[in-house]
């Protein structure tokens, strides 16, 4: 072979193997904390915020907590180092992007990027969720 097909081999070779180690923690699935915790790797976990623990954001360290449960029913403390994120009082579901970590005796989920999922205001009626596949849906004037 050629060396200039070796080094493109090389480099097609290099590359390949950056991208697939970039981005396997992003391609990571669903987890609970319990999954996260014993894996140790970054995880997305999926949940609710737990309106009756306290929350709180601290303007002078810019970090943001709260309490959110899985889908397991399993509730931790999650710390976010960036400001509450917008409608975050109106989400239905919190994804968190983040590592489990120790914080003295109990485990702390430290997010990097907080999704929220809030009730849609263009399908309060749930006309879409109840529609057939292909067939339109109508709207009197009323309605609108």
């Amino acid at each position: 072979m050629r060396p200039t097909t070796l080094l493109g081999l090389a480099f097609v070779g290099i590359f390949g193997f950056l991208v697939v180690n970039s981005f396997g923690d992003q391609v990571a699935g669903w987890e609970t904390f319990e999954d996260a915790a014993v894996s140790g790797r970054k995880a997305h976990v999926v949940g609710t915020w737990v309106r009756e623990a306290p929350s709180t954001y601290d303007p002078a360290r810019n970090v943001f907590t709260f309490v959110m449960a899985d889908t397991a029913g399993t509730t931790r403390p999650v710390v976010y180092a960036n400001p509450k994120p917008a409608n975050f009082e109106d989400a239905t579901r919190v994804v968190v992007q983040g590592r489990m970590t120790q914080a003295g005796q109990s485990e702390v989920f430290e997010a990097e990027h907080i999704l929220v999922k809030c009730p849609s205001k263009y399908n309060e009626g749930g006309e879409f969720e109840a529609a057939e596949p292909g067939t339109p849906v109508t709207q009197t004037s009323a309605e609108l």
